[in-house]
């Protein structure tokens, strides 16, 4: 089974989504299953993890609602107030819904470079470690010292780094983001998603071999086993095709076994996400 492990879904809200600036103008329109159908099947994927990109309940409702009518959807990682007195009782409420595997939040956006320290999120990502939950980070170079610390405080909670932490593949920058990754792999309760590096290159004029040094540097600290691939469709739109993005994660997997392909592209997806 092939899995793309990072992908959104939204009926456009221009309040909402305001993070869709007019550069991104072509991802300014509802995405739905639908849409991305014909995309999976012509690159032979079998299956998506729909990740939330609004930071609402509302938003974890209608991931799941829509996993209801579509079996493309393998599993939700939804949003959660981690700062909310009443967080627990959503994930209890949560844990009773099979296809909810996790929760993320967009502490990109977050101006405090030690949010995930905050004494109401880590009680909180130590509920998600009780009920069984995934947590996605999505980060800035600012957040990762808490990252570290945060990751080293929880060692038994499942995260899941998503879009390698977001290098900087458009001025080149290596050094910080090598060094932070090369720590963060140290830590077993941590896979990595290759995925969304497309947005962060020159969306006209990225080649393949923009992307190879990092790719190979997640691959040499992570190791073949805990790397999943994910598309970050649409939001992939904006630089390229979905297809295009399929073609940037194989590039650097020429010395991967057999077992070890099966594993990137579905089955440390599965693993991880427990579907």
């Amino acid at each position: 089974m092939k899995i793309d492990a990072h992908q959104h879904f939204w009926i456009y809200d221009a309040e909402r989504d305001s993070w869709i600036t007019e550069d991104m103008s072509v991802i300014r329109r509802d995405f739905l299953p639908t849409d991305l159908r014909a995309e999976l099947h012509s690159n032979r994927m079998d299956g998506v993890i729909a990740v939330q990109a609004a930071c609402t309940l509302e938003e974890t409702q209608f991931l799941v609602d829509l996993s209801t009518m579509y079996g493309m959807i393998k599993g939700v990682v939804g949003w959660v107030d981690l700062t909310s007195d009443d967080v627990e009782e959503h994930l209890e409420r949560f844990s009773k819904i099979p296809i909810i595997k996790g929760f993320r939040h967009v502490v990109e956006g977050e101006s405090d470079p030690d949010f995930l320290m905050q004494e109401s999120v880590q009680r909180s990502i130590r509920l998600l470690t009780k009920y069984g939950f995934t947590y996605d980070l999505l980060i800035r170079p600012r957040h990762f010292a808490s990252t570290l610390l945060c990751v080293k405080e929880n060692p038994d909670q499942q995260f899941i780094l998503d879009h390698m932490a977001k290098p900087d593949v458009k001025a080149g920058e290596v050094e910080q983001w090598a060094s932070f990754i090369a720590e963060l792999a140290t830590y077993p309760n941590v896979v990595c998603k290759v995925s969304g590096l497309v947005t962060e290159a020159d969306w006209s004029n990225w080649i393949l071999s923009d992307f190879a040094a990092y790719i190979d540097h997640v691959i040499l600290h992570f190791g073949k086993d805990r790397l999943l691939f994910g598309s970050d469709w649409p939001v992939c739109l904006v630089a390229s095709t979905y297809k295009e993005t399929k073609e940037i994660a194989a590039s650097q997997l020429d010395g991967f076994s057999a077992d070890e392909q099966a594993a990137f592209w579905g089955e440390t997806a599965r693993r991880i996400y427990k579907f």
